[in-house]
């Protein structure tokens, strides 16, 4: 089963995620992909905060910032890809100060090529639309491609829901409880 999650920030979408894939993986391996590379303190501290409140809820952490499908090598079992947002961030906006404009297409093919190899995943992913903000054409950009990953994972899972101040809202399939 695959699982895709949209909302906005500090909504309750990892924690959506952590119940979701606690409940596809039952007895089996139980896997958290952490895309996001810290780049600050505020950064360090959201990973300290996650990593306190899945403490002792089964899950064997893979740091993954690139090239999520090859983090499949060698394991089985209910992935959680927390987040999509931060995946796409560290592949478009380079470490070495470039910008990788093709970034959205490859994130987005190696995603579903995830799911796909995945006995079960869910996908975390912000929402960042709403607003009515104008930006540069680098951040633009970065909006276009999440909104067509979300929209081709949505497309994917079987299952999509959007969280909002800690509740979730079903749009397509059932949750696994």
């Amino acid at each position: 089963m695959t699982i895709f999650l949209s909302g906005g920030s500090k909504n309750g979408k990892s924690t959506l995620g952590e119940r979701a894939a606690r409940a596809l993986a039952g007895e089996g391996p139980l896997w958290y992909v952490a895309t996001m590379i810290p780049h600050d303190e505020e950064d360090r501290a959201r990973i300290r905060r996650h990593q306190q409140d899945r403490e002792g809820c089964g899950f064997q952490t893979v740091e993954q910032g690139w090239d999520l499908s090859s983090c499949l090598a060698g394991r089985c079992g209910t992935f959680l890809v927390d987040s999509v947002t931060a995946l796409l961030a560290n592949e478009m906006f380079r470490p070495d100060g470039s910008f990788d404009p093709d970034a959205p297409r490859r994130v987005c093919a190696d995603l579903l090529r995830f799911a796909a190899g995945a006995e079960h995943a869910v996908f975390v992913c912000d929402f960042i639309f709403s607003d009515a903000g104008r930006y540069d054409g680098y951040t633009e950009a970065y909006r276009r491609g999440l909104a067509d990953i979300g929209k081709a994972l949505a497309a994917y899972c079987d299952t999509v829901a959007e969280t909002c101040g800690g509740n979730y809202i079903l749009c397509k399939g059932a949750m696994p409880w």
